[in-house]
């Protein structure tokens, strides 16, 4: 990331859409876009960079960028202003559609998002094990060191800890894995500070390094090409954070039953 600008990673070649048809240009380029932007990596109300960085960023001409832009300014997730430059727009629940029609700051939404993640993520990563190109297994594991050191450093683990499930997700090579996880944005990692589910209690040291742990679980097998395991992992991972939110839940029961008065032997 240079200058707060967050620059693309080398990726695979482009692949043929459902239909077979090769990707046009400026669809790759919007999608890579439109996951930065999803993902947080340009907040609401920053400017995009210029049209000649965009071009030398993602190496293609201006033709291609103005055409991206054009595609993600319908989407309402851009706002081009003329004279000012191009403008990222806090319009990630037009995008989720009835997919955040109903989500608050409930913990019971916490655990109906786990849910969904784990109807996608547990076959993602049994995928990802079997379709992994060399450069997708390096990004997996960067975005795991990258969780790694802002552990150590006592920082904000959120981006990299979606970023590790975004690259197992991109490793599919099935676009709409990682259009899934876009979509869902910050609700995706309910213990990250940015997110509407955050919670104190549950972003101890020794919370994170226990998610560390089940990380590298997915990890080691998706290097050794191992779908079964790599699901059975995922599962693990995403089913021990459904149990902390059970946990929550029980805990939250089990205070307000002390607070109530002692019964006076009435009943309805």
């Amino acid at each position: 990331m240079a200058n707060g600008i967050a620059e693309p990673k080398p990726g695979r070649a482009a692949q043929p859409s459902e239909n077979g048809r090769k990707p046009r240009l400026s669809e790759t380029v919007a999608r890579k876009l439109r996951g930065q932007i999803l993902a947080g990596e340009f907040e609401a109300g920053a400017r995009l960079p210029s049209e000649s960085r965009l071009t030398e960023l993602f190496g293609v001409s201006r033709t291609v960028i103005r055409e991206a832009v054009a595609v993600l300014a319908a989407d309402g997730l851009l706002e081009p202003r003329h004279g000012a430059g191009v403008f990222v727009l806090d319009n990630r629940s037009r995008i989720m559609g009835p997919i955040s029609s109903d989500v608050g700051n409930r913990i019971s939404q916490a655990i109906n998002v786990l849910e969904v993640r784990m109807g996608i993520e547990i076959e993602s990563a049994g995928l990802a094990a079997e379709r992994r190109n060399t450069s997708q297994e390096a990004r997996i594991h960067e975005a795991f060191f990258d969780f790694d050191n802002a552990l150590r450093q006592g920082t904000d683990t959120g981006k990299a800890d979606f970023a590790f499930h975004r690259e197992i997700a991109s490793a599919t090579n099935n676009p709409f894995y990682v259009e899934v996880l876009d979509a869902l944005g910050d609700r995706t990692i309910p213990c990250d500070r940015t997110s509407p589910f955050y919670s104190p209690e549950l972003l101890s040291a020794d919370y994170l390094a226990g998610l560390q742990r089940e990380h590298l679980a997915i990890l080691q097998a998706i290097s050794a090409g191992d779908p079964g395991a790599a699901r059975r992992a995922m599962r693990a991972h995403l089913g021990a954070a459904q149990n902390r939110y059970r946990q929550r839940l029980a805990g939250q029961q089990a205070n307000y039953l002390t607070t109530l008065p002692a019964s006076s032997g009435g009943g309805t």
